[in-house]
């Protein structure tokens, strides 16, 4: 077994919230069908976040023992800025994702996203995001027919405008 480490900063609410979250989800379990049977449906999320809890619980206490290191911070060391600001966009884009759908949401969050971690102009970061937006919805929508949130871009007429042209339709 190797010594003990230094507990660093964030470790403890980490594992607080972990476990917490472990309880949680066991009673969400117990919720399906209660303990029944070893063949009711609630039987192996009960089995699996048990198992979270008791693995939860035992890293809680083992960090507990552990010494404080000294010398690092939680903000210039373990959450920088930019993977604060990270998680903050990741979030917003689940948020915004079914209101807004697919194309506008990407494409407003890798403009963002690309403007903020590479720098540059806006206009360079647009046409990135474009860019990787249309080939990301070409491969999975039209190639693989994944269905994407459409939410305010009228997917389906355009698709089917661009169809006819295709087709020799016309409109």
């Amino acid at each position: 077994m190797q010594g003990k480490q230094p507990r660093r900063p964030g470790e403890l609410v980490f594992n607080i919230g972990m476990t917490l979250g472990s309880l949680y989800l066991l009673y969400s379990a117990w919720g399906i069908s209660g303990f029944e049977a070893l063949s009711a449906p609630g039987t192996v999320p009960m089995v699996t976040t048990a198992i979270m809890v008791i693995c939860g619980a035992l890293i809680l206490w083992e960090t507990l023992q552990k010494p404080k290191v000294t010398g690092e911070r939680l903000d210039r060391d373990i959450l920088p800025l930019p993977v604060i600001v990270t998680i903050l966009m990741v979030l917003a884009y689940a948020l915004a994702l079914k209101p807004l759908g697919f194309l506008p949401t990407s494409f407003v969050f890798l403009t963002v996203m690309i403007r903020y971690l590479a720098g540059g102009s806006v206009i360079r970061a647009a046409l990135l995001a474009l860019l990787i937006v249309a080939l990301v919805y070409g491969i999975f929508r039209l190639v693989f027919t994944v269905l994407m949130p459409p939410g305010i871009v009228p997917e389906g007429e355009i698709l089917a405008f661009v169809r006819n042209l295709l087709s020799g339709k016309g409109n």
